[in-house]
């Protein structure tokens, strides 16, 4: 696999991969997850665009996975990221977040940051094995706060949920 940026004709494509990689939630009680629609096409041309965006392929060049991301306070808030089921458990999501944190470093980030599902196994559990830390909410930046409050208005504080952090 290799990451390279996003480009304009796979806007689509990722939120294939989105949609096909929510449907695990299906599995563990969480539908209302698996049902959410993907990040809109204005949205993920946004990142395209602004970046960063990034996508994991293999040899064809097609998109297995993706990750989108923005500047929040002093580091690089992952917004998305995603990788498809049949490219699942190959260390696919791990490499898209050890290119962020490079790309971050560069660019004198203090860390990478992200809100997960807290007793999702692929979600935190999976973060903290990735370096990621659990955040307390009074510790939260006033940017980190935001995407909460912004998460809470989308109802998905209907599952336990935390904000981490990874020290770059």
């Amino acid at each position: 696999m290799r990451i390279r940026v996003v480009r304009p004709n796979e806007l689509t494509v990722l939120q294939d991969i989105e949609r096909a990689a929510g449907e695990c939630f299906r599995d563990i009680g969480m539908p209302e997850i698996a049902d959410d629609e993907p990040l809109p096409l204005s949205e993920l041309d946004r990142y395209r665009t602004a970046g960063p965006a990034w996508v994991a392929v293999g040899g064809d060049d097609v998109p297995a996975a993706y990750l989108v991301a923005d500047r929040v306070d002093d580091g690089l808030h992952v917004e998305q990221v995603s990788v498809h089921p049949r490219s699942a458990r190959r260390g696919i999501g791990r490499l898209l977040l050890e290119h962020a944190a490079e790309h971050a470093a560069g660019r004198q980030a203090a860390a990478l940051t992200l809100t997960t599902f807290t007793h999702v196994p692929w979600n935190a559990p999976y973060y903290i094995r990735c370096g990621f830390r659990p955040v307390d909410d009074g510790e939260l930046s006033p940017g980190l706060r935001a995407i909460r409050a912004r998460e809470a208005a989308h109802g998905l504080d209907r599952w336990p949920r935390v904000c981490m952090r990874r020290a770059l």
